[in-house]
């Protein structure tokens, strides 16, 4: 499978949820709604909540779409760039608040950069 790297350098493709929706696979998606129902203290996590087709697809993880994510994705579809590393702003203030809840992020798009 392509590697998928969101805007906001979270990897899709490695993505359970992701995974799960583009197998088409509904007891996965049971599987990544329960461990996320408990991992993130989220009850009434469902798996039409998790059901992704990546951050440059169609529906996303409802997790995504919180003020950084949609913020960090907005930004980068209107600056036409694949992901953030792309960017000329890279590593603006809306990622930067981003790296703090998701450090790994830094990581991929800190790679997806120094490639350029």
């Amino acid at each position: 499978m392509e590697r998928i790297i969101g805007y906001c350098g979270l990897v899709c493709s490695d993505c359970s949820a992701y995974i799960a929706t583009q197998a088409n696979d509904r007891a996965a998606l049971e599987e990544v709604a329960a461990r996320w129902r408990e991992k993130y203290n989220a009850p009434n996590m469902t798996v039409e909540s998790v059901v992704c087709d990546g951050c440059l697809g169609g529906k996303k993880v409802r997790h995504c779409g919180n003020w950084f994510e949609c913020q960090i994705r907005a930004c980068g579809m209107a600056r036409d760039v694949a992901n953030c590393g792309h960017c000329d702003d890279y590593a603006c203030d809306k990622l930067q608040a981003f790296f703090q809840i998701v450090p790994d992020a830094r990581t991929v798009l800190d790679a997806v950069r120094s490639s350029l």
